[in-house]
């Protein structure tokens, strides 16, 4: 549980160089990076970062403070920064607390998974936050404490003099494991092969379904001689048999929406 967003947040629009009070859209335009429009309109440049057409496209949505070009280029207003900082408000007042599900099984269920849990991704970090020894806290320690002799008995961890190691790809190939895994079941179910996709991929096909694994949420992606899975987006919610594309890019995939490369493209 977090509190909700900040109007800090309004610092985050272009990838190459900060937004802040002293980068309004007029500003920008004399520094050439955004067209003014005219009418108080500004464009902004092409290639912005993925996280920021997410932002973007979530303002649009919801509150329409932006607009999208079908050439997939954003226009804002003169007094946008004003008009985030309300948005950011508003959705304070409306959702003060921020709720985030991390797991739908039980800790117990954690323990002993194929699969990169919420868990090792806490104990990779290191930043978790201390818990009273007593209910759930006592609980978590249990099964963190756990979790880490398991994940080293099968050689994903390392014990060293200073403590618990984990290697930088321990979680992507604890993710592996369960994606293989439920894809040999999917293969079975739908009379067709998986083929796993690998960065810098590109993904075109129909969008058949959303698969709840504990790594994490998939799509499945039909195409015409096999399948593949790959991260899902609240994008796709109403895509389903819909043809959809798009490159993997980490953890994430830069989706378009619709047959053809003139589509509108969505993070």
């Amino acid at each position: 549980m977090n509190s909700g967003p900040t109007v800090e947040r309004v610092h985050d629009l272009l990838r190459a160089r900060i937004l802040s009070r002293e980068f309004r859209p007029g500003k920008l335009a004399r520094l050439g990076l955004a067209e003014p429009l005219g009418a108080g309109r500004f464009r902004l440049p092409a290639g912005l970062d993925e996280t920021h057409v997410r932002r973007l496209e979530a303002m649009r949505r919801t509150a329409g403070i932006v607009e999208r070009e079908p050439s997939g280029r954003w226009v804002i207003a003169d007094d946008h920064l004003d008009r985030v900082a309300k948005y950011e408000t508003d959705r304070l007042r409306d959702r003060p607390v921020a709720i985030t599900t991390l797991s739908s099984r039980p800790l117990d269920r954690l323990v002993d998974v194929e699969a990169a849990t919420w868990i090792d991704r806490d104990l990779v970090s290191g930043g978790s936050e201390p818990v009273r020894d007593a209910g759930f806290g006592h609980d978590l320690r249990d099964a963190q404490a756990r979790r880490r002799q398991w994940l080293v008995a099968q050689g994903f961890a390392e014990e060293e003099q200073a403590g618990t190691a984990y290697p930088s790809g321990m979680i992507a190939a604890l993710q592996r494991r369960e994606l293989l895994r439920v894809a040999g079941q999917l293969s079975d179910e739908l009379g067709t092969p998986f083929r796993e996709a690998g960065e810098g991929a590109r993904i075109e096909g129909v969008y058949r379904r959303l698969v709840d694994l504990m790594s994490g949420r998939f799509a499945v992606i039909e195409r015409s001689r096999d399948f593949t899975l790959v991260p899902w987006r609240p994008v796709l919610e109403r895509q389903v048999g819909k043809s959809v594309s798009g490159f993997v890019r980490g953890d994430t995939v830069n989706w378009t929406i619709g047959r053809g490369r003139g589509g509108p493209s969505i993070s």
